[in-house]
């Protein structure tokens, strides 16, 4: 909002407009894999970074691009230019170094690799109302997405990266104690279903997604070893009747559709909880006067890129469905930064 008394100043302007630079400066250090590598040798001057990464552009070139990462956050540094000796800040350390478990750089690689081109595609987005990713060549983006391996594992661990946070406050946050049983629909690398059995011993959980992903949630249940309380059910949850549970999630799931397959979706996870039992809906709720939550609305033209259809809601959005299903009551649960934990019980 506009205080008044205030000068006109361009300087936010300018600062959204050359976004993508900053953007795009930390994308470019993901695809290099830079903080990996620096957290393996702790500091580094630029000359090295230099041959370590095999960058062909001049001297002064690797300066701006080391000090930008610097002024960003992204590293620290000790001296000035040919003197400078560059290493990760903490929270690159913890969340860009490939090699430690909170690495959330999968959907920043997949940003790279995907989202980045499709966005400059808004405009057309906007006045058609098309998507703009794969499907605009004539190819289904879960199809291709699936059908190649590597893409597949990808878009996994992106999912997995853009929801940590959130699975870890929710597994710590959320009322466990009258339930026993999780169904996580679209449970993908299986980290929903992990971290709340690792954080509520007395729960048992299911990850219920397409066969294709089935190998990377097996490994990943091995990997926390939670075998004993985490399964795997793999099916199409558009043709096969969800698992039956006490509490079914949904993590980003329900903004990749319009509102009819919304409320389709919604009722299938009624169908499959008992009276008493919840239904979870993980995602970047927007804020019911839309002021505040601008993530959820950019995740929300995402979604116009990526489906045509689909969108980022608010809390009353959902409650109007939840209403529509039959859920008798609801509640917001604040979660990791913009996202929360929208939730209908039964």
């Amino acid at each position: 909002m506009e205080q008044k008394g205030i000068p006109p100043n361009p300087e936010s302007i300018m600062q959204v407009g050359t976004g993508f630079w900053a953007s795009k400066t930390l994308l470019a250090a993901i695809y290099f894999q830079l903080f990996t590598k620096l957290a393996q040798q702790e500091s580094m001057s630029a000359a090295a970074i230099k041959t370590m990464l095999d960058l062909r552009c001049t001297d002064r070139n690797v300066y701006d691009f080391l000090d930008a990462l610097t002024v960003l956050g992204f590293l620290n540094r000790e001296g000035i230019l040919e003197s400078a000796m560059y290493s990760n800040s903490s929270n690159a350390d913890f969340f860009l170094d490939k090699q430690k478990p909170g690495y959330i750089g999968g959907i920043l690689e997949m940003m790279n690799d995907r989202l980045y081109g499709f966005w400059g595609n808004l405009e057309e987005g906007l006045l058609t109302g098309q998507p703009q990713n794969e499907i605009k060549n004539g190819k289904d983006m879960f199809a291709e997405l699936y059908s190649d391996p590597n893409r597949l594992h990808q878009f996994v661990h992106a999912m997995s990266g853009i929801q940590m946070g959130n699975f870890m406050a929710f597994a710590q946050k959320f009322d466990f104690s009258p339930y026993k049983t999780l169904t996580d629909v679209g449970g993908s690398s299986g980290l929903l279903s992990v971290t709340v059995a690792k954080h509520q011993p007395h729960m048992s959980c299911i990850s219920f997604d397409l066969p294709s992903v089935e190998p990377i949630a097996k490994h990943t249940i091995s990997q926390f070893q939670m075998g004993d309380r985490v399964q795997i059910v793999s099916a199409d949850f558009f043709s096969a009747p969800l698992p039956k549970a006490d509490i079914v999630v949904m993590g980003n799931i329900l903004h990749d559709w319009d509102e009819e397959t919304k409320l389709l979706l919604m009722k299938k996870a009624f169908n499959a909880i008992p009276e008493g039992g919840a239904f979870v809906a993980i995602e970047s709720i927007i804020d019911d006067e839309r002021r505040k939550n601008v993530f959820g609305m950019m995740m929300s033209l995402n979604m116009l890129i990526e489906t045509g259809k689909g969108f980022d809601y608010t809390f009353a959005d959902f409650n109007k469905w939840a209403k529509i299903v039959g859920f008798k009551k609801t509640d917001l649960l604040p979660l990791a930064g913009p996202s929360s934990a929208a939730i209908a019980n039964k």
